[in-house]
């Protein structure tokens, strides 16, 4: 029976991705390396670490990247500073499913990023549980930010499921034997979400799917 559901938070809950794609941009731009949305989806939404890699391909130093990635992640806070918007409908169907099911949130975002992209939501407040980048070792595609999600609230992976936007959240969480919704938005549309047990163009059609399993 299912017992929880597990929010990806980027492109599923918040609009953040153009945000984000515009600081790496920047940050690249500064080491004269240009980025365009393709190289963006490959590098960053597909893989992890993508500034270390692109950086690599042009025989960046280590010294410089640091200070790249310091630049970077300055100038994220400064554009979530600014507002983020919650993905149209997200606010609805947390509410909606709040108290039927335990919900958490297990993101790849920074504690700092994570805190001021909620500032303004109200998403926080029908979640029982978040996870932020600073809670395990390695990111997704990896497996293990959800199999910690799992250990910390004593669920079985065929009590939970999880709702992803990409196409490297939705490879970590089949490598943790869990079923994916998968709601592609704005880059991540066209990705390969083979393997996901329902894919969909709306959050709001998610508690339909929870129906199903409950």
């Amino acid at each position: 029976m299912l017992k929880a559901l597990l929010w990806d938070n980027d492109g599923v809950l918040v609009d953040t991705e153009g945000l984000y794609f515009r600081a790496c941009r920047e940050a690249l731009a500064h080491l004269g390396i240009a980025l365009d949305e393709d190289r963006y989806i490959t590098f960053f939404l597909k893989a992890s670490d993508g500034l270390a890699q692109i950086a690599g391909e042009h025989g960046i130093d280590a010294p410089a990247l640091a200070q790249a990635r310091t630049w970077r992640n300055a100038r994220y806070i400064e554009l979530l500073r600014a507002g983020v918007p919650a993905i149209d409908g997200a606010h609805a169907v947390l509410q909606q499913l709040r108290g039927t099911l335990r919900m958490g949130i297990v993101t790849s975002a920074r504690r700092e990023h994570f805190e001021l992209i909620h500032a303004g939501t109200g998403l926080l407040e029908c979640v029982d549980f978040a996870l932020v980048r600073e809670d395990y070792v390695q990111s997704k595609p990896s497996p293990e930010p959800w199999l910690t999600a799992m250990q910390r609230n004593g669920l079985a992976a065929d009590e939970c499921l999880v709702i992803e936007d990409s196409e490297r959240g939705l490879r970590a969480a089949l490598a943790a034997g869990l079923r994916c919704i998968a709601i592609p938005q704005g880059m991540t549309r066209g990705m390969d979400f083979r393997g996901a047990w329902r894919q969909l163009d709306d959050i709001r059609d998610v508690p339909a799917m929870v129906e199903t399993l409950c």
